[in-house]
Order: structure tokens, then sequence, then C-alpha cells
């Protein structure tokens, strides 16, 4: 075994967390928790991890499920794609494996919303394969500790990386090779306050003796974040409103969120009200003259969202693709969480 794989190992069975998904060789759960954690803290995803284990039992019963309760369940969590691609693997795992999840890489590696890292993690920790991930932690620590600058968001980077790990992982277990280097990237080697005084790497860290640890990993890239304006229709009846469900290929697809009218910079009252009669009679609405704001931040992405709030005086004939609901009903619906905070705010 490597003497890196060693020490991380020695480690990892010493400073590791003890997670539900670690104690456990079952693929379906392994596979769920890695689609869960993409793009998530663990203690954020483990209520939603506990939540689907125990709606679903296996892959079957997921893949029977509708796709409204499997969008539900997931609400609040974000990057709903990860919902939706959950329930179509199941669909094929159900029809292709006799709901057997496939034990083969390449097999996992064609599912939707899997790619080279979480093929990776199942395959390693489900059946013990040799594959090493990467992800973040592991580019992090091992860019630190072998000083590289080649940037990670580069075709170049990845292949240089998983040599490296290649080579570190032969002769070890790769199940506890790929945690024990995770962790300690999440734990130890953290982004921006690294415990180097205390770090069993200390002495051979390329960054730690040059540049420092901040510096590392290098991104050639700068993100740019897109700003967007939605415009939203609160049409209050009572104590009824109106629902649409998004099914363009966008954020929140097929989520239900209030009519809404996307701009590309603030709507004055006046352009709104213009833009709201084209969906439905005024006349039979009084315009609540308060406007509320919320700013949303996604990775790429700004939401600028602005509540403005019609009380019906009679009964309007809504679009067909509105949906008249309470707050009790609405509890079937997945809302982007904007939605949900708004409503919870506001106490429907």
């Amino acid at each position: 075994m490597h003497p890196i794989a060693k020490s991380l190992i020695t480690w990892y069975r010493k400073n590791g967390r003890s997670l539900p998904w670690r104690l456990t060789t079952d693929p379906f759960k392994i596979w769920m928790s890695e689609i869960i954690l993409q793009q998530t803290r663990v203690e954020q995803g483990l209520p939603y991890y506990e939540r689907f284990v125990e709606q679903f039992a296996d892959v079957k019963s997921l893949a029977k499920a509708k796709e409204e309760k499997v969008l539900k369940l997931w609400q609040g969590l974000g990057y709903y794609s990860r919902g939706r691609n959950l329930h179509k693997a199941a669909k094929i795992i159900s029809s292709e494996f006799n709901g057997a999840f496939p034990k083969e890489y390449k097999d996992i590696r064609k599912l939707p919303g899997i790619g080279d890292y979480t093929a990776a993690a199942i395959a390693s920790f489900a059946f013990k394969l040799n594959y090493p991930v990467l992800d973040g932690n592991v580019y992090r620590f091992i860019s630190r500790l072998f000083g590289i600058s080649t940037p990670i968001d580069t075709p170049a980077a990845k292949k240089e990386f998983m040599s490296i790990l290649n080579e570190l992982i032969l002769g070890a277990p790769p199940d506890e090779f790929n945690q024990s280097i995770m962790e300690f990237g999440a734990l130890h080697c953290t982004p921006r306050q690294p415990d180097c005084a205390h770090c069993i790497f200390k002495e051979q860290c390329v960054a730690l003796s040059t540049a420092g640890p901040t510096s590392f990993p290098v991104k050639s890239k700068k993100t740019i974040v897109r700003e967007r304006y939605f415009n939203y229709l609160v049409i209050k009846e009572q104590k009824s409103f109106y629902l649409k469900q998004r099914t363009s290929k966008d954020i929140w697809m097929n989520l239900w969120e209030f009519p809404m009218i996307e701009s590309s910079k603030p709507l004055t009252i006046a352009k709104l009200l213009k833009e709201a009669g084209q969906l439905f009679n005024l006349e039979q609405a009084i315009f609540e003259p308060e406007v509320k704001k919320h700013r949303h931040l996604l990775t790429h992405q700004t939401i600028h969202a602005s509540f403005f709030e019609f009380k019906l005086m009679f009964p309007i004939d809504p679009p067909e693709a509105w949906k008249k609901t309470n707050g009790k009903n609405s509890e079937k619906y997945p809302l982007p969480k904007l939605i949900e905070n708004y409503m919870r705010e506001n106490k429907w």
C-alpha cells in the first residue's frame, strides 16, 4: 500500500464521521446518498437521505413513485435535476436490470445523473471496485500536497490528478481509500482554514512550503453569474390562490410557482400591470400596492424576485395551465425554496 494511502486510511479510521451511508454496502442507499450530496453539505443532505430511505425501500419502489412525489421530498434541497435523474435512473434499473443495481462501473456510469465521480464512489463503496474518486475535496488535497498549479477546470488537470490517484489507490481497500481522501479534505485540508500545524502531511506538503495552502487549487475561469428578474403574480381568491408548473428546461423544471413574468430588468408597477393584464382581467381584482422582494442566490444565477399581490373581487377565467389551490392543498405540489419561504413568511 502506498504510504500516503496508508496514512490517510489510518487517519480516517480514527477521525472519520459515522454516517449512515458509510455503515452499509447497499448500492441503492449509497447511490441515493451520493446523488443527494452532490453540491450539498452533509449536514443539509442527511435529513433528506433519511426521508428518502424511509419512503423508498428499494429501486423498484422509487421507480413506481410519481415524479411529483419525488420532487416534493426533494423540495428545498436545490438542483432539482438531481431528483428527476434519480427517478429516471430508478426506472432504468427497474426495467433493464430487474431492480438490481448494476455492479459494473460502465453500467453505473451510463445512468442519468451519474458522472465519473459518482460512478467511482458507488463502484468502490458498494462493490469494492478499484476506481478512485475525484471531487472538490480531493482536488484541493492533492493539488496542495503535490503543489499542482494546473487549473482544475481544464481537461488536462483531470488526467493529471487521476494519474496520481490511480497510483495511490493501488494495494489499498478502494472503499476506505476513497472515503479517507474525501474526508481528509472535508474535515482537515479545508478551503480557507486548513489545520496545517497538526497535519500528518505537513513535512511533505509542497503548498505549505511554497505559495501557501490557500493558493491551491488553481482555477482558470471566473464564474459568470446571470441576473434574472422574476415578477410573481400572487392572485388570491378568498383563501385560494393560483400556481403554475414550470415546464421549460430551466431551473426548477416541473416545480410549481405563482404565475410569473420574467423581465430583463426590474419592472415598474405600470409595466407590470400591463403585462399582468394580458394574463387575467385586472378589473376583477384589487392590486395590493406593497411589493415584497426577495433575492435568491443560485450557483450561477441571482434571482431578483418581486411578489405582486392581487385580491380578486370576482372569480376569473384563468389560463388552462393555472391550478387553483389553497395553503393546505398546495402541500402536494413541489415548490422552489423561494416560493416555499414566501408562503411560510406570509403564514399560508
